[in-house]
């Protein structure tokens, strides 16, 4: 928003206002700007660290509430603004409490869930994130017009509505029946899990998740416990599949959406509201992906999402560069160019919508042990906002120097993360979480790091269960 610009960022108020001739692809390449973009993920990165503790210790809903809490002073500091630096304090509050929230809710959401849902429930999370991006878009394109310019305090204030919601939400929520073992309180649990499942006999999955649990609690230090042999695959997919899901170029194009939008030649008006299209499919893309996850599996939607990644980042690339060339001086931008941009555009976020946005956060929280598992979702989550952080702080510089090719440099990760999903990840679909070490075991590749001793790759002495046998207590 202008009046936003004009008061905290005049720099790039005045690039964008003064000087038409100003290289499109460098008018936002403003420091400032990006350390109040970017500090948001590094508070996340930190936070997630100190929330794999207090996710173990005390439970998935105590995360959730200090996500909430701090979700809320972030938003209140940020609608009442008057400085830089009071926006940067609210950021980081803000990315302290996504380090909580991020940590938390998807492992709640895997282990509430039966495993023949378990995908699409997951998958919520992800679904919940797109609705959100689009009520903030389409809410940003009303504040936008209110006279006086004030209307960015209820863009950044209104953050506190959904802050409310997690922290209330998290109060009144049952805790998971694995987290309440964890901490020893086995009668409750087993209370819990008759009402979740919905069934009186739960003895088979009660007694696995409590094997779990003693494995689990025989092992003191689960951040060195990770670098054991055994937990390679599960390390791996830790590290590599947050990784990959920043490097698809998500970020730049949701993030910068309306930056994008106004450099391909769009009023402030009408790239809001092309960043209102882009939000709504990804609402309805992610729709898409719950009804698919269980019934076409994972890497189905890893494999084709990439595939039509690949070919609109091409197109938007040929596109953005044939028309802006490398000085970014577009002259006279024609309206069906600018529609032929946004179609590919949205495409991508389809692609991304249904297979590396929810999966991305999906398959990490359900291929983790008990033993490593708040440990293990830390290093996805910060490994996640190390990638966002480092992204969002060179992108408008990259786009400034790099120009349209900064789109093939994300095109050729995508090659390279599809081929990565092909060759080393297993498909997980319809196991359930407890038995998740029989996958590892039969894959041509990790099978040579797991098949140490009797037991499956989740700790449990299982080597006499069949997968048939594992599946009839849920």
């Amino acid at each position: 928003m202008p009046s936003f610009l004009q008061r905290f960022f005049p720099s790039v108020y005045r690039k964008q206002k003064e000087d038409a001739t100003t290289n499109q692809y460098c008018q936002y390449d403003s420091p400032t700007l990006t350390i109040f973009t970017s500090s948001l993920y590094l508070a996340a990165l930190i936070s997630s660290l100190v929330a794999s503790t207090v996710t173990r210790k005390f439970g998935r809903r105590l995360s959730m509430l200090f996500g909430g809490i701090l979700f809320c002073a972030g938003a209140l500091i940020n609608g009442f603004a008057e400085h830089v630096w009071m926006l940067i304090v609210g950021r980081i509050l803000l990315g302290f409490g996504i380090g909580f929230a991020n940590q938390s809710v998807p492992l709640y959401l895997s282990e509430m869930a039966p495993y023949k849902y378990r995908g699409a429930l997951n998958i919520g999370f992800q679904l919940s994130i797109t609705i959100g991006i689009l009520v903030a878009e389409v809410l940003n394109y009303f504040f936008a017009k209110i006279k006086g310019g004030w209307g960015w305090r209820l863009s950044l204030g209104g953050a506190v509505v959904p802050a409310l919601i997690i922290t209330l939400g998290s109060l009144v929520l049952p805790d998971t029946p694995n987290s309440m073992i964890e901490r020893g309180k086995h009668e409750e649990a087993k209370t819990k899990l008759r009402r979740i499942r919905g069934v009186d006999d739960v003895s088979q999955e009660f007694d696995d998740l409590v094997q779990a649990s003693k494995e689990s609690q025989s092992i003191e230090h689960p951040w060195t416990n990770l670098l054991r042999r055994k937990y390679r695959p599960h390390l791996t997919m830790a590290i590599m599949i947050p990784f990959f899901q920043q490097l698809t170029g998500i970020n730049v194009i949701m993030f910068y959406a309306p930056v994008l939008f106004n450099t391909i030649g769009f009023t402030t008006d009408a790239s809001l509201m092309s960043a209102v299209v882009t939000g709504s499919v990804n609402v309805a893309a992610t729709l898409v992906s719950i009804y698919g996850v269980d019934k076409w599996g994972r890497r189905f939607l890893f494999l084709e999402g990439g595939t039509q990644m690949l070919i609109c980042q091409a197109v938007v690339a040929a596109c953005i560069g044939a028309k802006f060339g490398v000085d970014g001086t577009p002259g006279e931008l024609p309206k069906w160019y600018a529609i032929v941009v946004v179609t590919f555009i949205c495409i991508y976020v389809a692609g991304f919508a249904w297979s590396w946005g929810p999966l991305g956060w999906l398959v990490p929280s359900e291929i983790f042990p008990l033993e490593i598992r708040s440990a293990a979702q830390s290093i996805t989550v910060s490994v996640n906002m190390i990638f966002t952080f480092i992204i969002a702080q060179i992108f408008l510089t990259m786009l400034c120097h790099l120009k349209f090719g900064l789109f093939l440099v994300f095109a050729f990760f995508v090659v390279v993360m599809s081929i990565f999903v092909y060759i080393f990840l297993p498909e997980t679909k319809g196991i359930p979480i407890e038995e998740m070490g029989q996958v590892w075991r039969s894959h041509w590749y990790w099978s040579r790091f797991v098949e140490d001793g009797g037991e499956y790759a989740n700790g449990l002495e299982m080597g006499k269960s069949s997968s048939n046998q594992g599946t009839k207590h849920v």
